[in-house]
């Protein structure tokens, strides 16, 4: 077998997740032949598919002292920064490239995306149209163009180009999710057909069979079928879960840490802060109204929507479990809000500004620390209504107990504990809104959530729907649109089929 096979085989195994293997063998060939280029990226890129950031980067490094102008080498460790959220790091090497080559059209898409998560859609579209007059066959582009144009309430825009990814792949089952929740399905939509032909074919990785399921869920939904509906949601969800592997009980862990850590170290001396940002915090269980909760605050004038935000869970969720070992906290601390305001201020230059995140609830108490003057909005919804939207929606990061009832129902539990935790300590400075509230009396809990932030009253956030932002969340659709009450009773049409949720619920201690 001569490398290039090696090499392709390689390639496949980590496409289907096997980083370890491609770590050892790849290292081993590299040893053999050093020179080759291809095999440095591979293990950097396998290196950054296990979260391991830095050893990716050490390892370019070192490979540009042989290489000094490689771009594909300051490509990925722009790359690996971008996937750290360091966004400031990751734009200098992505401008290298480009200064290196113009053209380059993997960095220029990177980059796009990059401007994209940091809300300078002007400058991402740009970037996007560039590389697509570059070649308009790359998938990656065409991919993340129609995402962007989708964000930006562009449906029929992105539906075009989500159909053009298809067209490039048939097998980038990412764009047939996409295109699943974009669109309102008729029984006679022929995307319907050629989803189902892929699903029978016995070649798709888990990966792309958990996507079509999650897509078929949505569908069926959209025609009426419940039970054809609910039996892809779980399968989409029992395949997640097995690909993740994911443990409840280290999640438990981790909230008694958060507890732990918040009781031992009550700072009160940190140092202020000298960017006078007040920052509006929109946190609590995924699918309980945040992005809606968002669109409303950020159609004031005075406040700058700036969406989910990663950077409190990049900072927080390591340093808490290696906090022990910590000397020097309030360093660390001033050091990570000084990096989150210095993105913030790329961002817009607005002195108010919202972070939508919905699991900050973890951060709460770190987060008073850092930002004394803080506004903290508490979204809570029914607890099954709540728990069967977050089961049938696929997230992107970070929310791996949705795929279980047991440990979604788990994970419910010690989100409420935590919380009541925080209301011990804060509680006259978090506002809690109930969904329900919110959708059966609409005007006045807007009116409270504009008093409780300290605003002026502005008309336009009841016309929230006009609010033209970008929206990168699952609820895309639902945040554009009025106020309507059939979402308050979800779980209904599906009463006969989630019992297992039901029970799940009941025998935990969820409120």
């Amino acid at each position: 077998m001569n490398l290039e096979e090696k090499f392709n085989i390689l390639v496949n195994k980590m496409n289907f997740g096997h980083y370890d293997e491609v770590i050892f063998e790849t290292n081993y060939l590299i040893k053999k032949f050093p020179k080759q280029e291809a095999l440095y990226n591979l293990l950097a890129l396998t290196y950054q598919a296990k979260g391991e950031y830095d050893k990716s980067i050490d390892l370019l490094n070192d490979a540009l002292k042989r290489s000094k102008n490689n771009t594909n080498f300051l490509n990925n460790i722009g790359l690996a920064h971008y996937k750290k959220k360091d966004y400031i790091r990751a734009e200098y090497y992505f401008a290298e490239v480009l200064k290196l080559n113009p053209r380059f059209i993997n960095t220029i898409n990177n980059l796009a995306s990059l401007y994209n998560e940091i809300n300078n859609a002007k400058e991402s579209e740009k970037l996007y149209l560039k590389a697509l007059s570059i070649n308009d066959k790359v998938l990656e582009t065409n991919y993340n163009y129609a995402s962007f144009l989708q964000s930006l309430g562009k449906y029929d825009e992105a539906e075009k180009y989500f159909w053009k990814t298809l067209n490039i792949n048939k097998n980038f089952t990412r764009a047939d999710k996409s295109l699943a929740m974009l669109k309102k399905y008729k029984k006679d939509d022929k995307h319907i057909s050629l989803i189902e032909e892929k699903v029978k074919n016995g070649k798709l990785h888990k990966s792309n069979i958990k996507d079509l399921s999650f897509a078929l869920g949505k569908i069926y939904e959209d025609i009426g079928d419940y039970k054809e509906s609910f039996k892809y949601i779980k399968k989409a969800n029992d395949l997640k879960k097995e690909l993740t592997k994911f443990d409840i009980n280290n999640e438990s862990k981790f909230f008694d840490k958060i507890k732990e850590f918040h009781k031992k170290n009550k700072m009160k001396n940190l140092p202020t802060n000298k960017v006078e940002k007040k920052i509006i915090f929109i946190l609590g269980m995924p699918r309980t109204g945040t992005s809606l909760v968002e669109q409303i605050v950020s159609s004031h004038n005075k406040v700058y929507g700036a969406g989910e935000l990663p950077f409190l869970d990049q900072y927080f969720r390591k340093y808490i479990n290696d906090f022990n070992e910590k000397k020097n906290i309030e360093d660390d601390l001033v050091k990570y809000r000084e990096n989150y305001l210095a993105i913030i201020d790329k961002m817009t230059k607005f002195d108010i500004v919202t972070d939508k995140a919905p699991l900050n609830f973890r951060w709460i108490g770190l987060i008073k620390l850092l930002f004394p003057n803080a506004i903290i909005i508490h979204c809570k919804r029914d607890p099954l209504e709540n728990s069967w939207s977050i089961y049938k929606n696929d997230f992107d990061g970070g929310m791996l107990f949705s795929n279980d009832t047991k440990d979604l129902a788990s994970y419910y539990n010690i989100y409420q504990e935590l919380m009541t935790f925080w209301k011990s300590y804060f509680n006259k400075e978090i506002y809690d809104l109930n969904y329900e509230d919110l959708i059966n009396d609409s005007e006045k809990k807007i009116r409270e959530i504009i008093t409780f932030c300290g605003l002026d009253w502005q008309d336009a956030c009841l016309e929230y729907y006009n609010n033209k932002r970008s929206i990168r969340t699952v609820s895309f659709s639902q945040a554009r649109k009025p106020i309507y009450k059939n979402s308050l009773k979800g779980t209904e049409k599906f009463k006969n089929y989630i019992q297992d949720l039901e029970n799940a619920l009941s025998s935990s201690k969820v409120r």
